[in-house]
């Protein structure tokens, strides 16, 4: 038998081996392809309103604090007492004042004064001892 035959049952079937056909292609220029594209929007919504963003305004240059200094003094017990009424004198004017305000604006009227007229305020106080003063047992 062949080497390309095969039995079959009685018969046997030769294979014969296939020609191959040469074939000549013509190069043809092709067309580019052209593929559309279809774009999807997005559904038009109702435009929210936007929140606004505050405007920046420029700011002044910053001013420096002045620093606080914490300082403690006496006080005879009936110029305290005027404190407090001076105090209730400003709160009934409309203007609500704490204790340091009212002594930092007594400072600035002595400091607006005229030299005679300090004078005179300072000789109407009188001079204390300083200090603490000592609690009786």
């Amino acid at each position: 038998m062949n080497a390309t035959a095969k039995k079959t049952n009685t018969r046997t079937v030769v294979k014969k081996p296939a020609l191959k056909k040469t074939t000549v292609t013509k190069t043809a220029a092709k067309k580019p392809v052209v593929k559309k594209v279809t774009v999807k929007k997005a559904p038009i919504k109702a435009a929210a309103p936007q929140p606004t963003k505050p405007v920046k305004v420029a700011k002044p240059a910053k001013v420096k604090k002045p620093k606080l200094v914490r300082d403690s003094f006496t006080i005879p017990k009936d110029e305290y007492v005027v404190i407090d009424a001076l105090k209730t004198r400003a709160s009934k004017l409309g203007q609500a004042i704490k204790k340091s305000e009212l002594l930092r604006a007594g400072i600035k009227a002595l400091a607006a004064m005229s030299d005679i007229q300090f004078k005179a305020a300072l000789s109407n106080v009188p001079t204390i001892k300083t200090g603490r003063p000592k609690n009786p047992k």
